[in-house]
């Protein structure tokens, strides 16, 4: 799928990992994804955002908002969840080390883009995202798929905290989906 990516859209998923990797989250999610669309300054879809205030800075202040940093232990803790409590009853069902991980073995296989191999993985969402900008760019006849399509597939998926960074910004989704789908139309300058 990655080889119809353009080069904006490629960087872009390569920006999400970076953003994870700078926030200290353990994985990429929708909200990266965002994050990483929003690093394209310069591309139309990109400027759909940015012209509505999105802007970098605000966007990553929002999921710092909801996310924290330095992983999920704190995200979590921050909603309420005990981490030590849950692997206290994990151990105690499954036994000691239930939740240290996969062994050697199983870690040598599966490595790609969304399974790891040096990268931080992909949340599912953020893997349903990349799918969608893969349909939007298939139901608008696109030879290719843009940073536009990723915007169209994070509004698509609509459940992800990249959707609710958009939200919570007070964007219309079918707005900002006019908006972008008008930019991915428009004749290359």
């Amino acid at each position: 799928m990655f080889e119809r990516f353009t080069v904006a859209a490629r960087d872009t998923v390569v920006r999400a990992q970076e953003e994870a990797v700078e926030l200290r989250h353990d994985r990429v999610g929708t909200e990266h994804l965002l994050l990483g669309v929003l690093r394209q300054a310069g591309d139309p879809a990109a400027g759909v955002l940015l012209a509505a205030g999105l802007d970098l800075p605000t966007a990553r202040a929002a999921v710092v908002g909801l996310l924290g940093t330095g992983g999920d232990a704190q995200a979590l803790a921050a909603i309420g969840v005990d981490l030590d409590a849950v692997r206290d009853a994990v151990e105690a069902a499954f036994g000691e080390g239930a939740l240290d991980g996969p062994g050697p073995e199983r870690e040598r296989r599966g490595r790609g883009w969304f399974k790891g191999g040096g990268r931080v993985p992909f949340t599912g969402r953020a893997k349903k995202v990349l799918e969608l900008s893969l349909r939007e760019s298939l139901r608008l006849k696109s030879g290719e798929i843009a940073v536009g399509h990723i915007v169209l597939g994070l509004l698509r998926e609509g459940e992800g905290l990249g959707a609710r960074v958009i939200a919570d910004h007070g964007l219309d989704f079918a707005a900002v989906r006019e908006a972008v789908e008008a930019r991915l139309s428009a004749p290359a300058r």
